[in-house]
């Protein structure tokens, strides 16, 4: 499902612990981390596709995670040239996705990243909550820093951390 502009439907998932770390994956036969992440379907709600994509990719269910914030408006960024597909009809030049953040009210044992067939990720590991912005790939890394800024208003007791990165 790409819209009229060109973009797919997607969210982000930041997925935060009791101290404020979040969960960083690395993506299966690639060494780039990323949150996780994945489209909306056909007649999909933002919050069906994060539930969808949350057992998928790391394996927990909604009682699982508390959502605590999702960002105001839909995301976007462009994909590189060589990312894009010409040949499909209609072209995807990029994503606007909606960004969720959870916080994680289980047992990290409830992870699995081989519930998918292929798994999307194949390790997984707790970072600070602004490790990811100088790791991911250059071309996501505007979204995700509104993404993170937008939604760190709704952690106010790692605050210090925060308020230096604004």
């Amino acid at each position: 499902m790409i819209d009229s502009e060109g973009f797919r439907p997607n969210v982000g998932i930041i997925l935060a612990n009791d101290i404020g770390q979040v969960l960083w994956a690395k993506r299966i036969g690639h060494n780039a981390w990323q949150f996780p992440q994945g489209g909306i379907q056909f007649g999909e709600t933002p919050e069906q596709a994060l539930f969808r994509e949350l057992r998928e990719e790391v394996g927990l269910l909604p009682e699982h995670v508390q959502i605590i914030a999702q960002t105001d408006d839909w995301l976007h960024y462009r994909l590189p040239l060589r990312y894009i597909r010409s040949d499909s009809d209609p072209i995807c030049i990029g994503q606007k996705q909606k960004w969720f953040l959870l916080k994680l009210t289980a047992s990290t044992k409830h992870i699995q990243l081989n519930l998918s067939d292929p798994p999307e990720f194949d390790q997984w590991q707790w970072v600070s909550y602004w490790y990811p912005l100088g790791q991911v790939v250059n071309f996501k890394r505007d979204v995700y820093r509104k993404a993170m800024m937008e939604l760190c208003m709704q952690m106010p007791h790692y605050a210090p951390e925060i308020s230096s990165k604004m």
